[in-house]
């Protein structure tokens, strides 16, 4: 990436829904070339797509929370398909595949606690594969815009 590409990406980090004559302006290239170039990223795999950032306390799940899941010895061999199952799971946001003593961070949003529980009984606790599980409550979300 060169210096034209990284300004790119560093805006549109901050804003994915900037417009492309804003965003060519603000780097210095013509719309065409701002076009071409955003594209061009997209179909390297730099930029993997455009998402809208949604707060789940507006959405009716004020609690949030990071799982922690370490798997047992013989479910090793399924890893992506336990990753794939959880991120499909209602109220999960990201499914985290770590290296270290836990095999994976469950990031979900809940509607309370009750919920939160039973999410952790019913698709953790309970699962054969699962050896065990710490659940953290996050206090609070802040999503980095910086630079990479």
């Amino acid at each position: 990436m060169d210096p034209t590409d990284r300004a790119l990406v560093d805006l549109l980090r901050a804003d994915a829904r900037i417009a492309n004559s804003t965003l060519a302006a603000r780097v210095g290239i013509a719309p065409s070339t701002c076009h071409a170039r955003v594209r061009a990223l997209v179909e390297r795999g730099v930029v993997r797509g455009f998402h809208a950032s949604l707060d789940p306390g507006e959405m009716g799940r004020p609690l949030q929370a990071m799982v922690a899941v370490r798997l047992r010895v013989h479910a090793r061999a399924n890893l992506r398909q336990f990753a794939v199952r959880m991120a499909g799971l209602p109220g999960v946001l990201n499914v985290f595949f770590l290296a270290g003593s836990d095999d994976f961070q469950v990031h979900v949003a809940m509607t309370g606690s009750d919920e939160l529980r039973d999410f952790v009984a019913d698709n953790l606790s309970t699962n054969p594969e699962v050896a065990m599980t710490e659940t953290h409550l996050i206090f609070e979300h802040l999503t980095g815009a910086g630079p990479l």
